[in-house]
This record gives C-alpha cells, structure tokens and sequence, in this order.
C-alpha cells in the first residue's frame, strides 16, 4: 500500500509516542470494547462531513462503537459547510475522505473525486420563499439566496425549469448556508434553496414561509443520493485504506438502520444540537441497508440515479456531456469491503 503523505506520517508517529507516554488510547469509541482487540498501527485518515444526520450520522456510529480502529483506521474528523469545499479539500491533500449531497454530485462526475459509498436517499431540499411569494412563477425577478454547487443550487433550478422559467429569471445571490438562514430570516431575500434542517432554523424565525417545491416534487425523473467521496489519485494509491474505510463505514450503515434511536441520539451528541432536530432531520431520508445497496449497485440502480443526475447536470451547465458513472463511482470497491 503506498501512503505518501510524509507530514501526516511525522505527525502520526508524534501522536503515537506521546500516547505511549501518557496511556491514552486515540479516537477511542464507547463501544469498541478493548483496545488490545484493536490493529497495533492504524493508518492515520482525514474525513470531512457536514453537520447534518446525513453526513455526520455515519461517523458519530464508527467513533461510538470503535469502528474505525476495528478495521485499523485513525481518524481526524473536520466539518464543513457545503460539499464543493470537501472536493476541494480532496484536491489539495487535506481530506482524504468527505461527504457530499446531491447538489455536489457533478464534481465526481467531472473528474474531481471518486464515489466510494452511496449513504442515503436525500428529500431535505425546499424552495422557500416569504409570504406573499405563493408560486415558483412568483419568483421571476426576485432575489433568491443559494449555496453554489449544493442540492438548495440544485432544487431550485429544477423547480424553476418546471415552470418554464429559468435562473436568469431570478436574481440569484450566492450564499454560504448560514448566510442564507440570517438573509431569510432577515427578510434581505425573497426566497432560498435550502435544506432541512436549516430551514427548521429559519422556520422559528419565519413560520409564515411558503414551500414552493422539494425533492419529492421530482422523484419521477431525478433520485437524490448522498455518498462519500475520495479523491481519485487517493483511491488508486491506497485501495487497502479505502477498504478499511469502507468496511467500518459498512458496520455503521446497518447499526443505523437497526438503531435510528440511538443513531440520532449519537449524531445530535457528535453535532451538540437537540435530538428532536435531528430527529426531523432524519425524516427527510431514505435509510438503506448494506444489503440493499449491494444490490442496488449490482443491478445497475445506482448507476441509473447518477446518469438521471448527469443529466440534470448537463441541462444546468455543470457538466458538457454525460460521464460514465463507472468512472467515478467505484462499487467494486462499495461491495468487495463487505467480503
């Protein structure tokens, strides 16, 4: 296995010395049992997410019940506001592993990172809009606020393209998603897209919004997966890392459909929120089983979800023509770490 990253090395031998000294135990999880059980060395990884149940329940399972230094990994954990950044974060050599919603899947798609995993099945995306604004044709030439490059990017040209309009109908303002929240609660825009639970926050400020479309709205013609992505270069020079990661991620994708109590109750501890937050946060996802998805993958559904999303993609000018989704999702790898 190659793992050329020198600094992360050093920084990793550093940490192991001074747990010798001191008789910690790193990144241990309330529910890995004994350390001794544990890989004597784990591969040091750094893993982005965003501070929802989609993209950070996952990662409060494996750190609770010790899966990652079951399966030998050490991990780092960072969040993160949107998965455009994660990419970036992939390019530069600062993550090595991330999560993005549907809204990033382009990124993938041209090159920018690998698909290890399909998470969930998201229906979190809204296009809100303040009172008075009661229809996606009101919408023409107002201001409308939205994360670049996410799913609130991505829901809001769909709902436009509905109703024969277009986003230079509107006066697009781009936001990061916090901003978005204080511009509509402080009423400085018309209407937003945006995501639970976000718009849960804005719903306490502003509970006379109008919803004027969501995900469901379009499950005809567009699935709306999340996933874990790599970065390409990092998923050819390290497939043993990827498959220990993988394989911890496994264990954690069925604790979670088995235990949505306690995985909400994990996730709101990891992200220091309420656990009925999280909980109306989880509503808005399709949970899968490993199962489910290896299937999923083997009969060609996965790939149909990302070629429906590559279309989208096309339309709205993120992507010149189809990709291939084999070249970027790498189920191969999703369902050989199950063996």
């Amino acid at each position: 296995m190659t793992h050329a990253r020198t600094k992360r090395g050093i920084v990793a031998a550093v940490a192991a010395v001074a747990l010798a000294l001191t008789g910690c135990a790193s990144n241990s999880g309330g529910g890995g049992g004994d350390d001794a059980a544990a890989p004597e060395e784990l591969t040091p990884v750094n893993f982005g997410y965003i501070a929802d149940f989609n993209g950070a329940s996952l990662l409060a399972i494996a750190e609770d019940q010790g899966l990652w230094e079951k399966n030998g990994i050490d991990v780092t954990t960072s969040v993160f506001t949107n998965g455009p950044l994660q990419i970036q974060a992939l390019g530069t050599g600062d993550l090595d592993f991330g999560y993005i919603g549907p809204g990033a899947m382009w990124l993938p798609a041209s090159g920018q990172a690998k698909i290890v995993s399909i998470n969930t099945l998201g229906s979190a995306d809204r296009v809100i809009a303040q009172a008075g604004i009661e229809s996606l044709e009101d919408l023409k030439g107002k201001k409308v606020a939205v994360p670049e490059g996410t799913s609130g990017d991505m829901i809001l040209n769909l709902a436009l393209e509905s109703v024969g309009l277009s986003i230079d109908d509107v006066e697009k303002v781009a936001m990061d998603p916090s901003t978005v929240v204080a511009a509509f609660a402080s009423k400085q825009v018309d209407a937003a897209g945006i995501w639970y639970p976000l718009i849960g926050t804005i719903e306490e400020q502003v509970p006379d919004l109008n919803i004027l479309a969501e995900n469901d709205d379009f499950s005809d013609t567009v699935s709306f997966p999340t996933a874990f992505v790599s970065g390409p270069d990092f998923v050819e020079e390290n497939e043993e890392t990827v498959t220990q990661v993988l394989a911890a991620l496994r264990e954690a994708i069925d604790y979670r459909a088995e235990n949505m109590d306690e995985t909400i109750a994990l996730t709101a501890a990891m992200l220091q929120i309420d656990e009925e937050k999280v909980a109306a946060d989880a509503e808005n996802v399709k949970i899968m089983t490993t199962a489910e998805l290896d299937e999923l993958t083997e009969d060609g559904s996965v790939v149909g979800w990302l070629e429906g999303m590559n279309d989208y993609f096309v339309s709205a000018g993120k992507l010149p023509e189809p990709v291939d989704p084999s070249t970027y999702y790498t189920g191969d790898l999703f369902t050989g770490a199950g063996n």
